[in-house]
């Protein structure tokens, strides 16, 4: 049977052309990437509620799923929380597989092939992001960073549990290694003027990005050539931060570009909604933020700018660094792994209490964040011990007008699509993002995070969320399966085993 191309050989066709130098070390990253792909799919195919499933067999060691039309897809025991490649190869009917888009190609089930090829794209750039790192390790034994965006390019391997983790589709090879924060470039964006009578502006927008009567709004160059078609009248250089499309200024704010490319999962622009309600949103985090008693402080939005499509608009917010003192680190929590700090039992587990403390309150006082390890960020003593939290980016986040109101806190002028009184909504995004993504990929097992809350949940606030925290299953969105389902509207869960399950308090 013929096989199409393969993203691999593509990537490496156009690296030969663009980065011949770098060639041999993507060839080298290849096994690795794949099987760092594969070990994401094997947890969605072992825990997400997917039709074709029929039922899983837990073995010694090992899985079995028996499919619906009588396959048997055999691979290791599968620890929903663990984050290193340790899925090697998978065996379908006794043929093995080490190539994630080989094996979802052959499981032929609906919308397999669209899927199958996002997984050979996000292998491929999984190992061209591996091959760029200086001595080939995401750390590296690197010193700390002391700007912010050095730590944003220090997480290699993009989403800890998504199979779709580095799948960047519309981009090149040379525009992966100009754009990516992992490559360490410098981006010039393009300043697109927009005549301020027809620019929708919220908040305080820089006046350094005025001229003349003219709003000019900073546009991602990929977004310029592939989607705009134009170029700006002057460039501005910043650094790619981890959601690639969100960058920082030399000066130190961050701009949030639009940039219409499926970047893990979807196509997120900044729509004149978005743009409307910024300065809302940004208040409201304010007042949220003067509730935790310091554990937590939100990003304020200082400016928003549309010309009323969602092709060119542009957010700025403050950086987390603001939040930090001179001697202190603020990094994301996906940038932890590389500090090797989480590798202390007592460390995790004091961070995990800070972390789970401030997520608590919040959810009582009637906001769940989507925590996870690219929104939340830790402040870092001097000796590394985490301090304090900030937040970025409300966007997604889901608030309850009836438990806001108990505590006099009004919902003016947010988005009518964060509101919601569903208590399961609310739990779903805080426990999903915080509990199954953010201080899941930081303990990096199923053992090393139910130590962490063990220790951790008895110092925790006695709130009416806390028993649905530590008694249900734990919900965290089903990757795969919404990849698989084009047709389905919003979020999908899948439920995960609570890693707290029997433990005594």
């Amino acid at each position: 049977m013929h096989r199409p191309r393969t993203a691999e050989a593509e990537v490496a066709e156009e690296l030969a052309a663009v980065r011949p130098g770098l060639l041999s070390r993507y060839t080298a990253a290849l096994p690795g990437a794949r099987a760092a792909v594969l070990s994401r799919l094997w947890r969605a195919l072992a825990y997400e509620p997917l039709p074709w499933v029929e039922r899983r067999e837990p073995g010694r060691g090992s899985l079995v799923l028996r499919l619906r039309d009588g396959r048997r897809l055999h691979g290791p025991a599968a620890d929903p929380y663990r984050t290193d490649a340790y899925v090697t190869a998978v065996r379908l009917d006794g043929a093995a597989y080490t190539d994630p888009a080989a094996l979802v190609r052959d499981l032929a089930v609906p919308h397999c092939s669209a899927f199958a090829a996002e997984l050979g794209h996000s292998a491929a750039s999984a190992a061209l992001a591996r091959a760029g790192q200086p001595d080939g390790d995401p750390a590296g034994g690197r010193a700390w960073p002391r700007r912010d965006w050095e730590w944003e390019q220090r997480v290699v391997d993009g989403h800890p549990f998504h199979p779709g983790c580095r799948s960047r589709p519309g981009f090149s090879v040379a525009e992966q290694l100009a754009y990516g924060p992992e490559h360490r470039q410098v981006v010039e964006l393009e300043l697109v003027p927009v005549p301020a009578a027809r620019c929708l502006v919220a908040g305080e927008w820089p006046p350094e990005l005025r001229d003349a009567g003219r709003v000019l709004v900073p546009v991602h160059p990929w977004q310029a050539a592939h989607v705009l078609k134009r170029r700006g009248e002057a460039r501005l250089a910043a650094h790619p931060l981890m959601s690639l499309r969100t960058l920082a200024l030399p000066a130190g704010p961050h701009v949030k570009t639009a940039l219409s490319a499926r970047l893990t999962s979807s196509v997120r622009d900044i729509s004149v909604a978005s743009v409307t309600a910024s300065a809302a949103l940004s208040a409201f985090g304010e007042e949220l933020a003067a509730r935790t008693d310091g554990l937590l402080h939100v990003t304020r939005t200082l400016g928003a700018a549309t010309d009323g499509s969602p092709d060119l608009a542009a957010l700025v917010r403050e950086s987390p660094a603001a939040y930090a003192a001179p001697d202190e680190r603020v990094l994301p929590v996906a940038a932890l792994a590389t500090t090797g700090l989480p590798g202390s039992a007592a460390w995790l587990a004091g961070f995990a209490r800070l972390a789970l403390t401030a997520g608590l309150r919040l959810l009582e006082l009637g906001v769940a964040l989507e925590a996870h390890g690219q929104n939340l960020l830790v402040v870092l003593d001097p000796s590394g011990a985490p301090r304090r939290l900030v937040y970025r980016d409300l966007a997604d986040i889901r608030v309850g007008p009836s438990r806001l109101a108990r505590h006099g806190i009004a919902v003016t002028g947010l988005p009518a699509r964060i509101v919601t009184d569903d208590e399961r909504v609310l739990r779903r995004k805080l426990f999903g993002s915080l509990v199954g993504g953010a201080l899941a990929a930081v303990a990096g097992s199923g053992a090393a995070l139910r130590e962490a809350l063990e220790t951790s949940v008895r110092d925790l606030p006695r709130t009416p969320d806390l028993p649905a925290l530590l008694g249900e299953p734990l919900p965290v969105k089903a990757l795969t399966l919404m990849r698989l389902s084009p047709g389905a509207a919003g979020d999908l869960w899948a439920e995960l085993p609570n890693p707290l399950h029997g433990a005594e308090f």
